[in-house]
């Protein structure tokens, strides 16, 4: 499937394609936070605001994976290597003004402050969480240090198997506010299952990454993420898991290997294109993730790890070392 086609899938879900490879799509968090309904969960936790988040992607269907739960519509995966590239103040350009455009619904609902819907016109946050994997754009540093300039916050999510995208941002100057690595297994069997990764070696790629992270303290704020998938009894995939007790010890090796500042446990959500690969009945409640999490917690004691928050409504439990670094001062 070419370009074209996927775009057309991805406007008719709400996405606002811009440029070769890039799309932004308005979070739920950021309609909740302008309908006084609510905000997410890293507003609770780290002060950012989200009705001025813009989730976006700079090779939104671009990926070495194909993971089991992405929500994502990863059937329709382009590849590992991006073409026609385009440069970073162009895709921002047209990533906020498209983003304008999605949010002008808004503008004349009775219920939505004025003061906020022109807040969240001017982004302070660029998350690189919609699809894909941003890493896999060749100027993804030369993006941040444009955002930086232009005092926006930057979060990226990777699935950890480029380091060498990483280690150039570090030479750079160009780390990311806060660098967030998915960890979806605790072992090289797990991972290939639930990773479906094309890349060769991925696994050691991706444990080359958490190495990497151990040195970048005090660089950039550092994040490692598990999203839990619990077993059930009927189903597709019902045998698979991964957030049994077996596999705490595994995911707390490479939580040292790494030393990240933050840990976040979160629960899978059975939406979008991953109800056709794990169902409903997958999904684990919040006490199931805050008991995992507290199991965790205690493996992880003498590391200096303790629960510093928890949000039932997204199903997450963050631990950390330091309650007080948790606010977002600065891009």
């Amino acid at each position: 499937m070419n370009f074209k086609k996927v775009k057309k899938i991805l406007e008719k879900q709400k996405y606002a394609i811009s440029g070769r490879h890039s799309a932004v799509q308005i979070c739920r968090w950021t309609k909740n936070s302008l309908n006084k309904k609510g905000v997410c969960w890293k507003e609770k936790f780290y002060g950012i605001k989200s009705h001025r988040c813009c989730q976006m992607s700079p090779a939104v269907m671009w990926c070495e994976n194909s993971c089991l739960h992405c929500w994502r519509p990863i059937e329709f995966n382009l590849g590992m290597q991006l073409k026609n590239i385009d440069e970073p103040e162009a895709i921002i350009d047209g990533i906020i003004d498209a983003r304008k455009k999605l949010l002008m619904g808004f503008k004349g609902d009775k219920k939505v402050s004025k003061k906020k819907f022109e807040e969240a016109l001017k982004p302070s946050l660029f998350t690189f969480s919609l699809s894909g994997e941003p890493t896999l754009y060749p100027y993804l540093g030369r993006m941040i240090k444009e955002l930086r300039k232009r005092s926006i916050i930057t979060f990226l999510v990777t699935n950890g198997l480029n380091p060498e995208a990483i280690e150039k941002m570090e030479q750079e100057g160009s780390l990311p506010t806060q660098l967030t690595v998915s960890i979806n297994a605790g072992n090289e069997k797990l991972f290939k299952i639930w990773c479906n990764s094309k890349k060769k070696d991925a696994w050691n790629f991706f444990n080359k990454t958490l190495e990497m992270m151990k040195n970048l303290k005090g660089k950039t704020r550092r994040v490692l993420r598990l999203t839990l998938v619990k077993k059930s009894e009927t189903g597709k995939n019902k045998d698979i898991s991964n957030m049994e007790d077996e596999h705490i010890k595994e995911y707390a090796e490479l939580i040292r290997k790494a030393e990240p500042d933050f840990i976040h446990i979160k629960g899978f959500m059975s939406i979008g294109y991953s109800r056709d690969r794990i169902g409903y009945n997958k999904q684990p409640w919040h006490y199931e993730i805050k008991r995992f999490a507290d199991k965790f917690a205690n493996e992880l004691e003498k590391d200096g790890y303790k629960i510093l928050g928890e949000e039932e409504r997204s199903c997450v439990v963050v631990l950390g070392k330091d309650k007080k670094m948790m606010k977002i001062i600065r891009a």
